[in-house]
């Protein structure tokens, strides 16, 4: 079994360090057209971070457990060397960008991934607003598994990919050099990724490398300042109803619903899914009018 180091736990002191910094910089230059921070937000988004680790440790038993289940079955092996790695990281990041933008279009996933979005700011802090549910995460990344990748380099692999994107929750940096604007996620395109406005809905979903998006089709530039949060704020700073208030948004949609195909929308369709009308409902076209 390689030995990786955890990448997050490692970058926790520059996380604060950075956040310090960004607190005093909106405290010394104000920023009007910014949201900077609020007490109460930052707070929720802090413990939300803090709670992912306690859950995170519970979700990895079975998902370690089905992981090395593929590893030892499958006879391919991807030795983890120094130009092994590389490869690994690109392939955990295409992984991320399908996971990411599945958690955006199915809803069940969707209630994981909602809570990253709930907060109305966006500053350093709301890197850290993570789910408490990640259950939902582990199956995209069975194929690399499944090609020989060792589980402990994939989880590597994946604290790496975290650890990148917690400075482009920012609004404090615009947009960087046209050739970095272009290959990788920054602060710009994740500012769009978090509006809550039409076309940037559903946009940005790549996590090092932006690329992914501009190849299948899901990349918007900022060009209009972002309106972030929920298309249907929450309005709480209560941690367990961030963390679950999707999860009971379906379970009530699931049960006032009007037979099984409305049930499996309301679940596996999108966030914004609608039943249409029942047949019965529909009036259907007088014969001889044209």
């Amino acid at each position: 079994m390689p030995h990786l180091p955890n990448a997050v736990q490692w970058s926790i002191p520059a996380f604060v360090l950075l956040t310090v910094v960004e607190v005093v910089s909106y405290r010394l230059h104000p920023d009007e057209d910014a949201e900077g921070y609020a007490a109460k937000d930052a707070a929720t988004s802090v413990t939300m971070g803090l709670g992912s680790l306690v859950f995170d440790l519970m979700w990895k038993i079975p998902i370690v457990a089905v992981y090395t289940a593929v590893h030892e079955l499958t006879p391919l092996r991807v030795p983890v060397e120094w130009w092994t790695l590389p490869l690994m990281l690109l392939a955990q990041d295409f992984s991320y960008y399908w996971s990411h933008r599945g958690h955006h279009v199915v809803r069940i996933l969707w209630a994981c991934h909602v809570v990253h979005h709930s907060s109305r700011r966006f500053n350093l802090t709301t890197a850290l607003r993570q789910p408490w549910t990640t259950w939902t995460v582990w199956p995209f990344y069975v194929p690399m598994i499944a090609l020989g990748v060792h589980p402990a380099a994939v989880a590597f692999c994946s604290s790496v990919n975290l650890v990148y994107q917690f400075w482009i929750h920012t609004e404090r940096i615009g947009t960087l050099p046209r050739p970095v604007e272009f290959l990788f996620n920054t602060p710009s395109h994740h500012r769009v990724h978090h509006a809550s406005q039409g076309d940037y809905l559903d946009r940005n979903f790549g996590g090092i490398l932006i690329v992914w998006d501009r190849l299948f089709r899901t990349f918007v530039p900022e060009t209009e300042r972002p309106v972030y949060g929920l298309t249907k704020n929450i309005d709480t700073y209560n941690p367990l109803r961030v963390a679950t208030h999707e999860y009971v948004a379906i379970a009530r949609d699931v049960a006032a619903a009007r037979g099984w195909r409305e049930r499996a929308g309301r679940v596996f369709a999108g966030p914004g899914w609608r039943p249409g009308p029942a047949p019965e409902a529909v009036r259907p076209d007088p014969v001889g009018e044209g």
